[in-house]
């Protein structure tokens, strides 16, 4: 089965929905509400059309999505454009086949050509460093949740975008509603 990476399309909305859905049925961690955050997120000034990707079968079916929306990393002296991966999705039925590391890949090459250097994520602590992705607070970066410091995550996209970056993470007010 040949998978397709490609921009989202205005038809798919619904297809994302559902596949955000169904992929964070099962999980613990899960509020069960990351559809409804994407939909805020689409609707945002922090939305990039061109970070916001599917896996498509050969089928045209839709099975996995990845969304990168803008971030700031702010310290006291300054304030640095980043990105914040969220979500990743795979249907359930389509994981460990590699397809969430083909958005990912996709998304990083997408993300430095337009210039972002890094991306940060609250993520699973085992499966994104295979990605590049290391603790953000080896950087001197924090994120304003209360969890532990090895699922904050960043990635350098362009290199030595990391050298001397520091602060916190400020997500738009969106992420919190």
């Amino acid at each position: 089965m040949a998978i397709k990476i490609r921009q989202e399309q205005e038809n798919d909305t619904s297809a994302i929905y559902n596949l955000i859905e169904a992929a964070f049925a099962d999980m613990q961690e899960s509020d069960h509400r990351e559809h409804f955050l994407v939909k805020r997120l689409h609707d945002s000034d922090t939305f990039i059309p061109q970070l916001s990707l599917v896996a498509e079968t050969d089928e045209k079916k839709i099975v996995g999505y990845i969304l990168l929306t803008k971030v700031e990393i702010v310290s006291d002296t300054s304030v640095k454009a980043s990105l914040g991966v969220a979500p990743l999705a795979v249907m359930p039925e389509f994981q460990r086949q590699g397809i969430g590391g083909m958005l990912l890949n996709a998304a990083h090459q997408k993300a430095a050509s337009l210039g972002f250097g890094t991306a940060v994520l609250l993520g699973h602590k085992d499966y994104y460093p295979r990605f590049g992705y290391r603790k953000a607070i080896d950087f001197g970066i924090e994120f304003p949740f209360d969890v532990p410091h090895e699922f904050c995550m960043i990635v350098e996209l362009i290199p030595h975008a990391v050298d001397g970056l520091n602060g916190t993470v400020r997500y738009p007010d969106v992420f919190f509603e």
